[in-house]
């Protein structure tokens, strides 16, 4: 079994940036990458980025509403990415949480059922 901690977040004003962070403990066997997730009040839970440490290791992946914005980066060694967030923006306000894909052979997929671990998630805020 897998259990991933994040870390980071907060408050940050418009134009602003965070750092997130997330290691995964466990049955490092399994972690054949990691990624983000964000879910506002009253929307789905929306990709962000994932980076891969299994198949093709160093991938990355973006939602295209933070391509230019964030940049995801992996530490295969420890099982944990970083997740800097710039140019933050009030519609970047979420909880954002942390997810490993369950396929060793994960590629990009966004949607949350590929993905078998979840962290407790961390509150982002960003005002305007």
């Amino acid at each position: 079994q897998v259990q991933l901690v994040e870390s980071g977040g907060g408050l940050v004003e418009s134009g602003g940036s965070l750092r997130l962070s997330c290691a995964a403990s466990g049955r490092a066997s399994s972690v054949y990458g990691l990624g983000w997730f964000r879910q506002a009040p009253g929307k789905e839970r929306e990709f962000v980025a994932a980076f891969t440490f299994a198949w093709i290791a160093g991938r990355t992946y973006y939602a295209d509403s933070v391509k230019g914005r964030f940049t995801i980066s992996g530490d295969n060694a420890k099982n944990a990415v970083n997740l800097q967030m710039n140019s933050l923006k009030p519609d970047d306000t979420a909880v954002y949480y942390c997810a490993a894909p369950r396929s060793f052979f994960y590629s990009g997929s966004s949607d949350p059922s590929d993905f078998a671990a979840w962290g407790q998630g961390t509150q982002v805020t960003v005002s305007s």
